[in-house]
């Protein structure tokens, strides 16, 4: 998979609970809850491949691309089921996007009008990041884009931002949820580049997760120092982990300036394994299932999700275990004009290589 030479790599992190009073929208990145639904879009709510319980909604990310006119936002869900815990069929992705026209349009329709809040799509998109696509590739999905069919010619077409809690009070429309299916509890997600992390906090926490990631795999880590620029260096010796998988330690290393982040943004860049991932883990990634469009790589959630992930009902009793999960869409992002139902991209689940030391 081709790279720009410099990726930009977004970082979302736990920014606290969200408010039952308090409404979210399909703008609103989140853990847990509910999904919101774009205002056009009807949910079947999916339901595990493997034992046929309805999955639970894990993650919420709105991700409007730039030189695309669509809203955009995927939604992650995944089996609660112990059964299935660490098996890629029994999560799933879903693609929705919709044009401002439609929004619009919806609110001419209701009999209480849909209101978004004082900052518009064009407010928050002209000192944005640009998802980290070079030119070449901001180029290919401007294309993909002008073939796609659109009523819309709005000043919002170039539409380019980083993820932020950015709240547009939505309508009622729900999924069609099954009563039974586990909801977590919700949280808001921040972010920020992975370019700004030098300096982030004083580094005691890492050091001390080092430590701890030391006495368990054997490795030896000097400890994480800031250096006059604000920027923190880390100093590795060379070892071998006990399980032996040198992916594992390249990722600890990776996340141990902010190993709190739950999300890693980086459209069309590279992934993180957490394992050695197959020799031929691009031809895994299949194909955009609507236009047979090569597939990139978007976003993966990260281990310290996994604590996060508690029941939303304190009588229950539910969780998910995984080492990172990672989300790959079509890099056309392809949209049939009228669509109302999601598309289903492309995840693989990498299990925490420490689990199998305990089984």
């Amino acid at each position: 998979m081709a790279t720009s030479v410099y990726e930009t790599v977004l970082i979302g992190t736990c920014d606290g609970v969200i408010d039952k009073k308090k409404n979210t929208s399909y703008s609103t990145n989140k853990i847990g809850d509910r999904p919101d639904l774009l205002p056009i879009i009807t949910l079947q709510y999916p339901i595990c491949s493997l034992c046929q319980r309805g999955l639970s909604h894990v993650v919420q990310i709105y991700c409007p691309l730039a030189a695309s006119p669509y809203h955009r936002t995927i939604n992650v869900f995944a089996c609660t089921n112990l059964q299935c815990c660490g098996k890629s069929e029994s999560w799933i992705v879903l693609r929705s996007q919709c044009l401002d026209d439609d929004i619009k349009a919806r609110q001419d329709d209701k009999t209480t009008p849909y209101t978004e809040s004082a900052m518009s799509r064009t407010d928050w998109c002209d000192e944005a990041d640009d998802w980290g696509m070079d030119d070449e590739e901001q180029e290919k999905v401007a294309e993909s884009s002008a073939q796609m069919p659109s009523d819309s010619t709005s000043e919002g077409n170039d539409v380019s931002i980083r993820l932020q809690d950015l709240c547009i009070d939505g309508g009622d429309q729900s999924a069609l949820e099954p009563t039974d299916v586990p909801v977590f509890k919700s949280f808001y997600i921040s972010v920020m580049e992975e370019s700004d992390l030098g300096g982030y906090h004083d580094m005691d926490h890492e050091n001390k997760l080092l430590r701890e990631y030391e006495d368990r795999e054997g490795k030896i880590v000097r400890e994480i120092q800031s250096c006059g620029s604000g920027k923190a260096q880390e100093e590795y010796e060379k070892a071998t982990a006990k399980h032996g998988d040198e992916a594992f330690t390249s990722f600890i290393k990776k996340i141990s300036l902010c190993p709190e982040q739950v999300l890693r943004y980086s459209w069309a860049g590279s992934p993180l394994f957490i394992t050695e991932p197959p020799s031929n883990v691009n031809q895994m990634v299949s194909c955009c299932g609507h236009c047979g469009a090569p597939r990139v790589f978007e976003f993966q959630l990260m281990p310290a999700l996994v604590s996060l992930l508690s029941s939303a009902d304190t009588s229950s009793d539910i969780s998910l275990e995984f080492g990172t999960v990672l989300v790959y869409t079509c890099r056309n992002s392809c949209w049939k004009s009228g669509s109302t139902i999601p598309v289903e991209e492309f995840l693989v689940v990498q299990p925490d290589p420490d689990q199998k030391l305990f089984k």
